[in-house]
């Protein structure tokens, strides 16, 4: 390419930049890494709602990516003209789950790197990163945080249900404690013993307990 070339502006010399092959393989390579992404998601989501639009906008992304890079390893005026466009694209959608951010990346990354021409990293690394997710993201953890409701009648029922919770569990730390006349509402948490958990029914049975509620926690929602 001279000089001349770079700064020649012709649409039809732009056409064949890019071979029919090259662009459906990378298209279609694009669309089973974008799929492959998708599954890995759907498989460690661990959130409060799953959301297929999110998933499917894994598998666009992917194939998006790779079409802009594609045009833009083409065409260096593109590639400048690209990169400005870009610059004024602001998204105001809020990610909820901090591991959203990762698939998101990941499918960018995975578009970038399949344009460019590097199939066996593309294809070797986004397994490597999927089994690594699958291992870890939903790994079973018997110490995760709960929270206990419970709501009782004076200080003799509140004693006796802390007693019983402290026998019950690993861990128990009161995080906040409502009294009014004739109740008293605690939010305690706790780390459960092998994952067992009767001793709600036995808190719920004491003497001078009203309520006794378990809740799944996870230090921003509860589910």
């Amino acid at each position: 390419m001279t000089f001349n070339d770079i700064f020649k502006s012709s649409f039809l010399a732009n056409v064949g930049a890019v071979s029919l092959l090259d662009m459906a393989l990378a298209m279609v390579l694009a669309f089973g890494l974008g799929l492959f992404i998708f599954f890995v998601y759907k498989k460690t989501f661990a959130g409060v709602m799953y959301s297929a639009s999110f998933g499917v906008t894994l598998v666009a992304l992917t194939m998006i990516t790779t079409l802009v890079i594609l045009a833009v390893t083409s065409n260096v005026v593109l590639s400048l003209g690209m990169v400005g466009a870009l610059s004024i694209v602001r998204f105001r959608t809020a990610i909820k789950e901090p591991l959203d951010i990762a698939f998101l990346f990941w499918a960018i990354a995975v578009g970038i790197v399949l344009a460019a021409g590097m199939i066996p990293l593309a294809v070797f690394g986004s397994v490597l990163i999927g089994l690594i997710l699958l291992v870890f993201a939903n790994r079973s953890d018997t110490t995760k945080p709960y929270i206990v409701v419970l709501t009782c009648d004076g200080p003799a029922s509140e004693e006796a249900a802390l007693n019983c919770l402290r026998s019950h569990t690993r861990r128990c730390v009161v995080k906040s404690k409502s009294a009014q006349r004739g109740s008293v509402e605690l939010n305690l948490e706790v780390r459960l013993i092998g994952g067992d958990t009767d001793f709600v029914n036995e808190l719920a049975a004491l003497r001078g307990v009203h309520s006794a509620v378990l809740v799944s926690y996870n230090g921003d929602y509860m589910g």
